[in-house]
């Protein structure tokens, strides 16, 4: 893509991140200018990539928004480099910090995340730990991790296909990665910055409850998360992703486009 300030994106292991970049437009349709340069990371979740037509839609309706956004494939997924059974959120969290720190290099900043499902909780393990993350969005986020390996690879051999997915084998490492990371209270409760869960209500692979429960030790440490429950809305948001759009992106821009305070 023309003007992409990204063009070697890499993992910190050296795989190269397949991703799109979206410059930030203003109300004229010209590119957005100053001094602050706001960027939204927008990423995917497991078995999945940069191209889903929700995360298309979101970058593009923040860009609309005067907020650069940067959709990212983390490494063994989609046409990035990497091995996908070696894809855990602990390893995607340390992708996302390889891309924090490129976008830093870039001159970017405030630089808020939005990820789905098993993204979303790859965003709150790092957001958890890394203060560059100035506003966070979940999207069907995945708060107990184990649960769900437990429910979509319980009769799963290791080298079968997880969720059937080309390309995407179960395997060890995943398996074991979800055990260590269990459920993310904690990371939950540490979460700092401005905070959106968005949820349909009729998710088939990540429980509504996921968000509650997220919300819930959020809370409990002092937190005020949003919520917006989107009802009798599927986990991919079909029909509705003009809905998820409409809240996910003026949050951001309005946070990221917020003046820098004195």
């Amino acid at each position: 893509m023309n003007g992409d300030p990204f063009a070697e994106l890499r993992s910190r292991r050296g795989e190269r991140l397949d991703h799109a970049f979206v410059a930030a437009r203003s109300e004229g349709g010209e590119a957005h200018r100053g001094e602050r340069r706001a960027l939204a990371i927008v990423a995917h979740g497991v078995t999945s990539a940069h191209d889903r037509p929700y995360l298309v839609a979101l970058g593009d309706a923040l860009a609309e928004r005067g907020v650069a956004a940067l959709r990212i494939t983390f490494a063994g997924n989609g046409a990035s480099e990497g091995r996908f059974e070696e894809s855990t959120p602990l390893q995607e969290a340390d992708d996302l910090g390889a891309v924090l720190d490129a976008a830093q290099a870039a001159g970017f900043g405030p630089i808020g995340y939005a990820g789905h499902s098993m993204g979303a909780a790859v965003g709150m393990l790092r957001a958890a730990e890394d203060p560059r993350i100035a506003a966070l969005v979940s999207l069907a986020g995945m708060h107990h991790v184990a649960r769900f390996y437990e429910r979509v690879a319980a009769k799963l051999r290791y080298g079968e296909l997880l969720l059937g997915k080309h390309g995407c084998p179960w395997g060890r490492a995943l398996h074991d990665a979800a055990r260590t990371i269990g459920s993310l209270d904690r990371q939950a409760a540490l979460v700092a910055c401005p905070w959106l869960l968005i949820h349909g209500t009729m998710d088939e692979l990540v429980p509504l409850h996921d968000t509650f429960d997220a919300r819930a030790a959020a809370k409990a440490a002092g937190r005020e998360p949003e919520l917006v429950a989107l009802s009798g809305i599927d986990h991919r948001f079909t029909g509705a992703i003009d809905a998820m759009v409409a809240h996910a992106a003026p949050w951001l821009a309005e946070r990221l486009n917020a003046p820098a305070p004195n």
